[in-house]
């Protein structure tokens, strides 16, 4: 399947951060499973581009520990190992509070509107739980409560640093060390509590509360590794 080709797409830039997402997913989803070698001849087909920005979308991969360049042989998807990455858990419990803290703003309309949808979605998928889509609403939810914040510099670590652990979840349900219908419910609550908290204009409190839920995913973890 081929993506957007430089003609249909308005910008460079806009290419680049295409290419940087699609990328990103893939390997957060295990779509990539580590190890995975990423041709760059098939992926500059693939999206209709030549090597030379697929080598910087590449770059920026490595740079936030998704992927690793050996020379000479070829660009890997890098593994996520719980262990190395608990200060990397810690640090994104502290940054989620100054979300609350630093510029916070309440959703506006749009962005109230997709959290309520993304809730109903989970709530959903309790119903019959697939990991992959677990993978898929929690991705998109954590993206979008950080807008909560209008501090861009912040959203962006807290972005990149929610990348780089975003796969342990679902290599642990791969290796049934979690319940994916157990982490479902936990998660549905976790939109509710929030959105309680938006719906009032507490931010603060809201971005308290995905602090402790993060807090509570990374001692199940380390219960689990």
């Amino acid at each position: 399947m081929n993506f957007a080709t430089d003609d249909m797409l308005p910008s460079a830039r806009d290419r680049f951060e295409r290419m940087y997402s699609i990328l990103r997913t893939r390997i957060c989803l295990l779509d990539y499973p580590p190890g995975t070698r990423l041709s760059e001849e098939a992926l500059a087909a693939e999206f209709g581009t030549s090597r030379t920005p697929l080598r910087r979308v590449l770059v920026r991969l490595e740079g936030e520990g998704l992927v690793q360049s050996v020379h000479g042989v070829g660009t890997f998807v890098t593994d996520a190992d719980f262990t190395e990455l608990e200060q990397t858990y810690q640090l994104r419990m502290e940054l989620t509070e100054l979300l609350g803290i630093l510029g916070p703003k309440p959703p506006d309309p749009a962005l109230w509107e997709r959290l309520e949808a993304l809730s109903a979605e989970v709530h959903a998928l309790a119903d019959t739980p697939d990991a992959r889509r677990f993978g898929e609403l929690n991705m998109e939810f954590v993206l979008t409560f950080h807008r909560i914040s209008g501090n861009v510099p912040l959203r962006d670590i807290c972005d990149r640093l929610f990348f780089q652990t975003a796969r342990i979840w679902l290599k642990s349900m791969a290796a049934a060390r979690i319940d994916v219908a157990a982490e479902v419910r936990i998660f549905a609550d976790e939109i509710d509590e929030c959105l309680r908290a938006l719906a009032i204009g507490d931010v603060r409190s809201a971005a308290l509360i995905q602090r402790t839920h993060i807090s509570m995913s990374f001692v199940r973890m380390r219960q689990v590794w």
